[in-house]
């Protein structure tokens, strides 16, 4: 039997062609090669994100914290949860992340009895799959969105804070609440480079079985990805012409306009 030799690679560190294109973006691209394979520094960055991710999914939200950050906001804070018991039953059973409990659903009755002016908006924290998108960029994003709506003329309900959350979950708080615009922030499905993303779903006139067509939604809300201060902008642009139209979700067109920095446009100039 002729022996066939393995094919013998140099050992040195080769770097890729598109390293200068890894300054615009967190995907795994242009990661070199160690010999015949992956650079320990990106196989170990890689363990990493994949650990903060699956952490993002299971850890709890700290729900005391969140209220102490959000203390300094002139607004009523409420917790409810789902008929979600715990992450294990959320994870398996979405349709009971989609439910209020009964104590949360009495909660909502009671305060509304209490309350029954109507207001214009309610904002929604949840956990979602990502408790620490949540804890990271809700109490900021929070106080700035109050100051934009108020700065509308929108009178707020109270923030709710909301654990074993699906994004459906909301519709029955603003109804209860007979809230006309529903802000329902979650923690997003984390990726490998995005345990801390944020997603903010705006409803319309929400109400207990409302389907996903009704809705639109903004992604990708932290540091790295879209600044609070641009999803704020797209967001009360989405409001404002909501209110005009009576509506939203696929009917409703986002059409907010950013501009690019001429820095920016000429360095990707440059670069091609």
């Amino acid at each position: 039997m002729k022996i066939a030799y393995d094919i013998q690679f140099q050992t040195e560190l080769k770097t890729n062609d598109w390293e200068q294109l890894k300054q615009f973006t967190d995907a795994r691209i242009a990661l070199g090669r160690a010999g015949g394979s992956q650079p320990t520094k990106p196989l170990l960055e890689f363990q990493l994100a994949h650990a903060q991710a699956k952490d993002a999914v299971l850890k709890i939200l700290d729900v005391a914290s969140l209220t102490e950050k959000l203390a300094n906001l002139d607004s009523d804070v409420l917790y409810i949860q789902s008929c979600s018991e715990n992450k294990d039953c959320y994870l398996k059973r979405p349709d009971l992340g989609r439910q209020l409990s009964e104590p949360s659903r009495a909660l909502l009755q009671q305060y509304k009895l209490q309350y029954p002016d109507d207001d214009d908006v309610v904002i929604v924290a949840s956990d979602g799959l990502s408790a620490r998108a949540i804890e990271d960029n809700a109490p900021a994003f929070i106080a700035q969105l109050q100051q934009a709506c108020i700065h509308e003329g929108w009178s707020l309900a109270p923030l709710i804070i909301a654990t074993g959350s699906r994004v459906a979950l909301g519709d029955e708080v603003a109804q209860i609440l007979q809230a006309k615009m529903l802000v329902m922030l979650i923690g997003e499905r984390p990726g490998l480079s995005s345990p801390d993303s944020m997603g903010i779903y705006y409803t319309w006139n929400a109400y207990k079985g409302c389907h996903d067509a009704l809705r639109n939604c903004i992604s990708n809300v932290r540091p790295a990805g879209l600044s609070s201060q641009i999803a704020i902008q797209r967001l009360i642009a989405l409001m404002r012409k909501s209110r005009q139209l009576q509506l939203s979700g696929v009917q409703l067109k986002d059409e907010h306009e950013m501009t690019v920095e001429a820095q920016e446009t000429t360095h990707l100039e440059r670069l091609f």
